[in-house]
């Protein structure tokens, strides 16, 4: 059988009409090699997420993040703290995060969730310096976006805090569990680098989601 026509009715269990046409195809070398460079191709384009800093909310949205389709990276300065995270997820220890920002493609979305706040401002500083990358999210409270852009001033940076998400998760949801922020940041970043696939494509290295 080469393929199937299949109606999609209370006869097999559902309820919302319509019908599926299934092709098969065997499965010759040529075929599963074929197969084989699709699927890196994808997985080649799949948007890039950079978090930086691997405490308890780091691992959190390490742990989220990588359930999607998108290539996960965790940056820290403490060795320990880069053990026991998923393995499809790349971990650098870095003694200088921020000159690291330079590496990110475009397109990609930064989470700054360190364990230090002026490490914190270095990163975002930089990832703010670039105008390619679809989310730029610093964990804190308003208190800190205001004390970020007072430093960034005295700092001889002209530019404006648009481009920052800072707090990240947003604040109608007041739990701060890590799980949870990491819930509402997932969806946050998964929304973010969609729209910059959308809108800037020749930009993007990454295909929407």
């Amino acid at each position: 059988v080469d393929a199937l026509d299949i109606p999609l009715g209370p006869e097999i269990g559902q309820c919302c009409g319509g019908r599926t046409l299934l092709r098969f195809t065997r499965v010759t070398e040529a075929v599963s090699a074929a197969l084989t460079e699709r699927m890196r191709e994808v997985e080649d384009r799949q948007p890039a997420v950079f978090i930086f800093g691997a405490g308890h909310v780091g691992k959190a949205l390490a742990n989220s993040l990588s359930l999607l389709p998108l290539s996960v990276s965790v940056i820290e300065t403490r060795r320990e703290e880069l053990i026991g995270l998923p393995d499809n997820v790349s971990t650098h220890l870095a003694a200088m995060p921020e000159a690291m920002v330079s590496d990110i493609p475009a397109g990609a979305a930064a989470i700054i969730v360190t364990h230090d706040h002026a490490l914190d401002f270095l990163i975002a500083k930089e990832a703010l310096g670039r105008n390619d990358l679809a989310y730029v999210g610093m964990i804190g409270s308003r208190t800190k976006r205001a004390t970020f852009a007072n430093w960034l001033s005295r700092e001889g940076h002209g530019g404006t805090l648009d481009n920052l998400v800072l707090p990240i998760g947003g604040t109608v949801v007041k739990d701060k569990r890590p799980a949870v922020i990491a819930a509402l940041v997932t969806a946050e970043v998964l929304h973010a680098v969609h729209r910059f696939a959308v809108q800037c494509p020749a930009r993007s290295g990454s295909a929407p989601l």
